[in-house]
């Protein structure tokens, strides 16, 4: 495994790491990688749109109760937040690497504001797979690191200088 990266690398050279949902299709945009976004943009919608009318219930349910106004007011409050930091973070999550102690410290109002990452996931999938850019780099440094590390050791042997 590449220590800068954490790809896994090979006598031929690093891989690419596989995204969820896409695998490995996201190098080349190959085998339904056109068609596995659109599923992907489409689903993460839907999913969002299922999960703010289950949100609408609670929040009937909520006034049905009665407990006031200002709790009521609360828990809107606190979801819209949620939301928005989920959004925030998991937009963020495709563009570098979360540090894994901040993802578990944020585990709870993740899932609390999983609208907001639902919608993230279903706006960077009309432009690419999420994660796509920041996995493309990662690749591509390795790939230039590996290419690098074997022109440095292999060199042309017709240049060496021979020991007398």
């Amino acid at each position: 495994m590449s220590a800068d990266t954490g790809t896994p690398e090979s006598p031929l050279g690093p891989h690419p790491e596989p995204l969820r949902f896409f695998g490995t299709t996201w190098l080349h945009h190959d085998n339904g990688y056109t068609a596995r976004r659109i599923a992907v943009a489409i689903g993460s919608l839907a999913t969002a749109v299922a999960a703010c009318l289950v949100l609408r219930l609670a929040h009937q349910g909520l006034q049905v109760a009665a407990p006031g106004s200002v709790v009521t007011l609360l828990m809107t409050v606190m979801f819209a937040l949620c939301s928005a930091l989920a959004f925030r973070h998991t937009w963020n999550g495709f563009t570098r690497r979360p540090d894994p102690d901040r993802q578990a410290s944020l585990r709870s109002l993740l899932a609390i504001g999983f609208v907001g990452s639902l919608l993230a996931y279903f706006i960077r999938s009309l432009t690419e797979a999420p994660g796509e850019k920041l996995h493309r780099e990662e690749y591509e440094t390795a790939r230039k690191q590996h290419e690098n590390r074997t022109t440095r050791r292999s060199g042309n042997p017709s240049k060496k200088r021979r020991r007398a």
